[in-house]
């Protein structure tokens, strides 16, 4: 998920009278920043937040910011960070300056934090040095974390990414398995080897095969770029592309709760991973519905909705219902919905169902835009837009 929109602000800190100069130039160079000064300085007339202890005030607000800018020593800057880092997939931007305004070092998430660029933008507007030390740019070998930010997958064992990064910069062979082709135009082409996944066509198949598709050693690199589970050992990163709608139906006021585990079983039964989702759709009279917009809400997925002439015209129904189009006038909602959700993708989950609620798939086509399918969207946030 994106950051909170409170948490695409910058912080700068200082903590002697030289680094607030600095600090108060920089957050007025810098667009969305926010200025926090030592309460110990002389001069408090600065407009800023002050604080007497960095480590409190730092523990409450390092992870609400999408960087820190810290006019202050490295050491210093080291310990008071080190007790809140996360994961590198969460970590925000750290850049460290000195007052003088020499450097701008990239010290934590230069590439999924930005703070390599955020390191760049800093020297640029007061003419430091950048200080960029990660080894894939410093040699001018692909950063498979960068790609993978900027393709939109997303990162489900970045332990991993430190053995990919170190085969691109040493020569080595990768095996690649990226049947969506997010992955391959960044890497160079002696660099990887196809690694074929088999039987992509149904997750029953899937779940009893997919190991058979892992025969690697323990020291061959992989990256698995796939909507499928599976249990790769520690050598190969595995990134999820959104490339997966799930169309739903329920009764009406049926709770989320029930919703979820429909969803969440299905997914596990037909090895699909639930990080691929991009989205659930729907007909239109369930858009106020409540479980769905809670299902929304609590999986950070839109919701989509599209009307009944749309869903009348996907004619690839597996599991049509005579019910539902007594009721509603359309012989399937779960999987049109999920047709279309996923730009008129491959129905790959037909029909599955509880007493209160049905649930399917579909798979968007790899040559398909990412762009959201035409129809009313709520967003995750719970806001409409056309």
């Amino acid at each position: 998920m994106e950051r909170p929109e409170a948490a695409q602000k910058l912080a700068v800190w200082a903590v002697t009278p030289g680094g607030a100069e600095l600090a108060l130039n920089l957050v007025g160079l810098l667009p969305n920043a926010d200025l926090y000064l030592s309460a110990s300085l002389p001069d408090q007339d600065i407009p800023a937040t002050y604080f007497d202890r960095l480590s409190a005030i730092l523990s409450e607000a390092f992870h609400r910011y999408r960087g820190h800018v810290f006019i202050m020593s490295t050491g210093i800057v080291v310990r008071m960070i080190a007790p809140l880092l996360r994961r590198k997939t969460e970590d925000p931007a750290v850049v460290v300056m000195n007052e003088t305004g020499a450097h701008a070092i990239s010290l934590l998430s230069g590439h999924l934090g930005g703070a390599n660029r955020l390191a760049e933008q800093v020297a640029a507007v007061t003419g430091a040095e950048p200080v960029i030390t990660t080894a894939t740019d410093l040699n001018r070998a692909p950063a498979i974390d960068l790609i993978a930010q900027q393709e939109g997958l997303f990162i489900e064992t970045p332990g991993a990414i430190k053995k990919i990064s170190m085969a691109l910069l040493t020569g080595r062979n990768i095996r690649l398995h990226d049947p969506f082709g997010r992955v391959r135009p960044h890497l160079p082409a002696e660099s990887v080897t196809n690694w074929e996944y088999p039987l992509r066509n149904r997750g029953e198949d899937l779940k009893a095969k997919r190991a058979s598709a892992y025969a690697l050693s323990e020291e061959t690199p992989g990256i698995f770029v796939d909507d499928i589970q599976v249990d790769p050992p520690p050598n190969v990163l595995v990134l999820r592309p959104r490339s997966l709608t799930a169309g739903m139906g329920c009764n009406r006021n049926t709770g989320m709760a029930e919703m979820k585990a429909l969803l969440l079983e299905t997914l596990n039964a037909f090895s699909l991973s639930p990080r691929s989702l991009r989205g659930i759709a729907s007909v239109d009279i369930k858009r106020d519905e409540p479980g769905l917009r809670a299902l929304g809400l609590e999986l950070g997925l839109d919701l989509v909705f599209f009307d009944r002439d749309a869903l009348r015209k996907v004619t690839a129904i597996e599991r049509p219902s005579a019910m539902v189009k007594k009721h509603i006038g359309v012989e399937s909602v779960c999987e049109a919905a999920a047709i279309l959700g996923a730009n008129h993708g491959t129905l790959i989950v037909p029909k599955q169902k509880t007493r209160n609620v049905t649930v399917a798939v579909a798979r968007i086509p790899c040559s398909s835009s990412a762009s959201a399918p035409a129809g009313l969207s709520i967003s995750a946030g719970g806001r409409s837009r056309s």
